[in-house]
């Protein structure tokens, strides 16, 4: 809770391996005027001990929002997503995929596995700055979120 306003921070569960488009993401949410607790796993297997509180995740808290790429190590995306969406205690959870992918096919598979948005992620600096504030705004400042 943020002690000065006595709001919970909205908790952000990023799945990207690339560490760069990381530290970009982080960038574009920290001149956020709302708080904002942004937790990395690198790949799908560590995306789901997170989101299941497995192993070394025991106390983390849980998300209110997952941005997922689709193409990490170990377990891709699309079977993160698919595992999210069927599991009865993490459904309920936005997930917003945030990829390099245009393929029409990965676009459709997504949707069909309960995704609730598809963003491509612009090569540009400035315009993947604006894209992650657009999904700030709309997702942690428009959306009612649901509880845990």
């Amino acid at each position: 809770m943020n002690t000065t306003t006595g709001i919970m921070p909205i908790e952000v569960l990023l799945v990207e391996d690339n560490p760069g488009d990381a530290e970009l993401t982080r960038i574009a949410l920290e001149d956020s005027k709302i708080s904002i607790n942004l937790n990395v796993v690198e790949d799908g297997v560590e995306a789901m001990a997170f989101l299941r509180k497995l192993d070394r995740y025991t106390n983390v808290p849980h998300p209110d929002i997952v941005l997922l790429d689709l193409n990490l190590p170990r377990k891709d995306g699309r079977e993160v997503l698919a595992e999210i969406k069927t599991d009865v205690h993490l459904k309920r959870i936005p997930v917003v995929v945030l990829t390099t992918s245009q393929a029409e096919e990965d676009i459709l598979k997504a949707y069909n596995l309960a995704a609730n948005c598809y963003i491509t992620k612009p090569v540009d600096f400035d315009q993947f700055v604006r894209i992650v504030q657009s999904i700030e705004n709309f997702w942690f400042a428009i959306v009612k979120l649901p509880p845990e």
